[in-house]
């Protein structure tokens, strides 16, 4: 065994040898062709690339296959960096159009709120609802507006349309706005045109009913409902919303105030008839005060 393997070593080592020297020599001789600037030359280095160079095409698909693989791994991570570079963008654009669409309707409401028109002998004060503070049986509403605003009790609120309720309850810097949809609510109103009276009165219902209607029989669907302006609790000529009928035939006002989205109020300033101080024109003179006889005091 050990014989074998020593004549095998003779016979391969010397052709590893020249087999090596080949090669050098071809190494050798090609570097001395690419080397030598003869136009023969050129000439022959020219049909070597022509001749080698486009049998060699199948031996650059695997390289350009991994090349192209490369670049496309690449360009995949640029799109997925690029990809959560916009979903950012695109969260923060939807956190703008929120905010802008918020305060686009702020705005128009505050437009609707300058847009009411009012007797210009009335004045305002606009509040912001800070919170319902209402309950399934009692319906009202915070503003941050109160006494240091120069708010009283019983002054009508509304919204850029209609009448939404009445102060009831005033505090240093808060106010409490019974809505019309209150069940203590009842406010004197005028039906147009036919010009019947009636009290709105509410249920904790959103469409308070018709009540102390004088003519049914003059009233339709539809028709404009304002306050009338009796008993001096809220100014005449406020709008509060149509006439409707439930299923069971009652009437009732559809209210124009948007009772979903309370945002702003105006609270209108209104001074009913001044309270009476001196009824003697009214009542008749008063009475003397009649001094006790100082006889009668001896007496007793």
């Amino acid at each position: 065994m050990a014989k074998d393997r020593s004549q095998r070593d003779e016979y391969t080592t010397p052709l590893r040898r020249l087999l090596l020297g080949i090669v050098v020599l071809c190494l050798l001789g090609i570097f001395l062709v690419w080397r030598i600037d003869s136009p023969r030359v050129e000439r022959f280095r020219a049909q070597v690339v022509d001749t080698v160079v486009p049998s060699m095409d199948w031996a650059m698909v695997p390289v350009t296959a991994v090349v192209n693989l490369v670049r496309d791994f690449q360009s995949y991570q640029r799109l997925s960096e690029q990809n959560q570079e916009l979903r950012s963008e695109l969260r923060l654009m939807r956190a703008w159009k929120e905010a802008a669409l918020q305060l686009e309707q702020e705005n128009a409401r505050l437009l609707d709120l300058n847009n009411v028109r009012l007797d210009p002998r009335l004045t305002y004060i606009t509040g912001v609802v800070m919170a319902d503070s209402g309950s399934p049986f009692r319906q009202s509403v915070l503003l941050n507006v109160g006494e240091r605003d120069g708010i009283m009790d019983g002054w009508a609120t509304m919204d850029g349309i209609g009448v939404v309720g009445r102060i009831s309850g005033v505090g240093p810097d808060t106010a409490r706005v019974i809505l019309m949809t209150d069940a203590s609510s009842a406010i004197p109103a005028t039906i147009q045109p036919s010009g019947q009276t009636a009290l709105i009165a509410g249920d904790n219902t959103p469409s308070p009913a018709v009540e102390f209607l004088e003519n049914r029989e003059l009233v339709r669907p539809g028709d404009r409902v304002v306050t009338s302006g009796d008993g001096g609790v809220f100014p005449g000529g406020l709008l509060i919303g149509q006439i409707t009928a439930d299923p069971g035939g009652r009437l009732r006002v559809r209210l124009s105030a948007d009772f979903e989205r309370l945002e702003f109020l105006r609270v209108l300033r209104f001074h009913s008839a001044p309270p009476i101080e001196d009824s003697g024109d009214i009542v008749g003179p008063r009475r003397p005060e009649t001094a006790i006889a100082p006889a009668e005091a001896g007496d007793g």
